[in-house]
This record gives structure tokens, sequence and C-alpha cells, in this order.
């Protein structure tokens, strides 16, 4: 079994533009690309346990922020699980972590970001 610490530079600098972008939209009040780049930082971040529950940190936030009780309800959930499932890298590939897909869900990963993952 492959234990997950740290993420590999390459990703995190991924991971962090993400955010990055996550923060623009949020100040400027566009809750939609904010959320975007949260899926997406999620999507990079999910096999590493600091990046991953982050990810469902900030999801969590907005969905306060939105007053979306689906979605706080759903990051809660994720928040108590996801770290540990990074840990054992036991996490279905490209789940893009909101409240509207199983936490369970495969789903394709952007063409872009599977580059990100090819290159080092």
């Amino acid at each position: 079994m492959k234990l997950n610490f740290k993420i590999p530079k390459h990703l995190k600098d991924a991971y962090n533009k993400e955010l990055g972008l996550y923060d623009v939209a949020l100040a400027n009040n566009d809750f939609t690309n904010a959320w975007h780049h949260l899926e997406r930082s999620h999507i990079i971040g999910q096999s590493y346990p600091i990046e991953h529950t982050y990810s469902h940190w900030l999801m969590l936030k907005l969905g306060f922020m939105q007053r979306n009780v689906k979605e706080v309800f759903g990051q809660i959930i994720r928040l108590i699980v996801g770290g540990w499932k990074s840990f054992i890298n036991y996490v279905p590939l490209g789940n893009t972590g909101g409240a509207n897909v199983s936490p369970l869900k495969s789903m394709p990963i952007p063409n872009d970001i599977q580059i990100v993952f090819h290159s080092k």
C-alpha cells in the first residue's frame, strides 16, 4: 500500500494556481468561478491529505457563504473521511469534491490537469 504524505512540487504549483484563481473569483463575488477553481484544486490535491482536506474546508466555507445547506452538510461528511482516504491513496480520481456528486464516483480528469499529472 502506498502512503501519501507530501504533494510533489509540480502538483503543488498547479494546486496553488487554482487556489489563487479561487481567491480572485471570490474577491469579485464570482461564486461560480470560485467554485470551479475549488473543484480543480480538489482534483489536483485529492491524493494528498493536507491539500485534499483544505479544498474541502474552502468548499465548506463557500457553502456557508452561499447558505447552501446541502453543500455544507456534504462538506462536513467529506472533511471527516476525505483526509484519511488520501493518506492511503484510496480516492476516486477526477472527483470534483462537491456535494452534487457521490464522494465515491471517479470522473474524467480535464486534459490540462492530466498533462500536469504526467509532467514533473
